[in-house]
């Protein structure tokens, strides 16, 4: 069986995307791996994607979008690295792969996925929930039950396809979801690439939604998840194999939420530890913090959100600057400071 595995990300991400292809190098030296990058790389920073874990780059702006930079302007960075998951897997879906599967690059594998490929014989379509065990506590049901409500029952750091029959449906369908309507928007009823996914079950036959615990453990389910760590080094969630973690918000945020829920739970610090220590060993001195090269205008302006909104909104503004990146004669960002809508630089 043929297995593609991809994973969305820009530069920024890059360290954290090397510790999940190489655990998933270790557990699956067969798949082809592949990275999807929406973005550039940094001044000074050389990519040689030969020395990478993974088996093969693929650009965002090869991926056929029409009018790719203004197509990508109307998104912020997490907007437009989960809109082009669709286009990908529905891309993918009609290669030679078998199966075709994506995983968020802050995600690591810690045992097999091969069970999964037996769940495919018989199903078309997984996913996971953010929960599959009901909250009790009312910290938990609003931190985490409320959360799922707002931003979708299945969390989309994980879905896996067979490339035919439904998973291809749901390829097609998703893409055309992703390319027109993949924003974070939550009063509309959008939260990116996830939300659309509540439909996914009543949309789509050969469904399986996967509810063993050792799948996508991640900070909105320890209240309900109890992680152990063998004298031989195997985790078992819940009894159950851990398979991969999603370290979701790396950070004080993450850090906050996981010792929230975590408790006394020491096998979950020693599994932060580890990622920790993996992330920082992987990362560049020369890929800046936050960067991402379709952050900025031309001259380096910083692109606000509301500066998108604008574009997105405006029709006749796409129409008259059909490049947004661009400044040259002003170009959209001469329109927004002309608008009092932008500041001009410093004299």
């Amino acid at each position: 069986m043929k297995v593609t595995c991809f994973s969305s990300f820009t530069f920024a991400y890059l360290n954290r995307a090397r510790v999940l292809y190489s655990t998933l190098r270790k557990f699956h030296p067969d798949w082809n791996l592949v990275a999807l990058i929406t973005d550039e790389p940094p001044p000074g920073f050389r990519f040689d994607p030969a020395s990478e874990p993974f088996d093969q780059v693929v650009y965002a702006q090869d991926l056929g979008i029409p009018d790719f930079k203004a197509w990508l302007f109307k998104h912020d960075v997490v907007e437009v690295c989960t809109a082009v998951k669709g286009p990908f897997l529905h891309q993918a879906c009609a290669t030679d792969a078998d199966v075709v599967i994506y995983l968020d690059p802050d995600t690591a594998l810690f045992s097999s996925l091969s069970p999964l490929l037996e769940l495919l014989a018989a199903n078309d379509i997984l996913l996971t929930p953010h929960l599959v065990d009901a909250n009790t506590d009312h910290q938990a049901i609003f931190d985490n039950d409320l959360s799922a409500s707002r931003t979708g029952i299945f969390n989309l750091g994980f879905v896996a396809v067979k490339a035919g029959g439904e998973g291809a449906r749901f390829g097609q369908w998703w893409n055309d979801r992703l390319l027109e309507f993949c924003y974070d928007d939550i009063p509309m009823g959008l939260f990116v690439d996830q939300k659309w996914c509540d439909h996914v079950p009543a949309l789509f036959d050969k469904v399986k939604v996967v509810r063993d615990p050792g799948y996508n453990v991640a900070s909105w389910n320890l209240s309900q998840r109890q992680v152990a760590i063998g004298r031989d080094g195997a985790i078992i969630v819940n009894g159950s194999p851990l398979r991969f973690w999603h370290f979701t918000k790396l950070g004080p945020t993450g850090d906050a939420m996981t010792k929230r829920y975590a408790g006394d739970n020491h096998a979950v610090y020693e599994i932060w530890r580890w990622y920790k220590e993996q992330v920082a060993a992987a990362s560049e001195t020369a890929i800046p913090e936050r960067y991402w090269a379709y952050g900025v205008y031309g001259d380096g302006t910083p692109i606000t959100k509301a500066h998108r909104l604008i574009w997105r909104d405006r029709a006749d503004l796409r129409a008259r600057f059909p490049d947004p990146f661009s400044v040259a004669g002003g170009g959209y960002l001469g329109w927004l400071m002309d608008e009092g809508l932008a500041e001009r630089p410093a004299a």
